[in-house]
């Protein structure tokens, strides 16, 4: 794990930022995306401050995390949403919890008072890492979303609200 190192990332990672989406939303247990927004997209609705990658000691891509805006009323600019992506092959080797940490440096930093993000509920190693970070169950929307693609298309899917309050 010391060999993983956190820095921003940018249009030029995007190819392997981009594969890490899509290999989490093969899952069916990370989103309801069916696939990954092109970099356009991307780049449009992320914080650019707050885009993160984590990398092995030969520069491969092992996961990203990322928060967007909540709302764009000026009062709610301390809340974002963040996602958090570990490549398969690097999962297990604290690649998500060292991007959460680093990712939670920043936004503070920036004075973001809270984090959120929606976890489908069979998602337990998401939960589980996000509380080793900090984060609290704030709830479970129930039957929120009808599940579009994958073993799970046509279910509706539970999302546990998860949040964490700057110190």
């Amino acid at each position: 794990m010391s060999q993983v190192r956190v820095a921003p990332f940018a249009a030029e990672d995007w190819e392997a930022v981009a594969a890490i989406y899509a290999a989490g939303i093969a899952t069916g247990h990370a989103t309801f995306e069916q696939q990954p927004p092109d970099w356009g997209r991307f780049d449009a609705t992320r914080l650019p401050d707050h885009r993160l990658a984590a990398r092995d000691a030969d520069g491969s891509l092992l996961g990203w995390a990322a928060v967007s805006p909540t709302s764009a009323r000026e009062v709610y600019a301390g809340v974002v949403e963040h996602s958090v992506y570990v490549s398969p092959a690097a999962q297990g080797r604290g690649v998500g919890r060292t991007l959460l940490r680093a990712l939670l440096d920043s936004t503070e930093r920036a004075g973001i008072w809270t984090v959120q993000s929606g976890i489908f509920a069979e998602n337990l190693a998401s939960l589980r890492l996000h509380e080793s970070v900090g984060f609290r169950v704030v709830g479970t929307r129930e039957r929120v979303g009808l599940m579009a693609y994958g073993p799970l298309a046509g279910q509706w899917r539970d999302v546990v609200l998860v949040e964490r309050r700057a110190g």
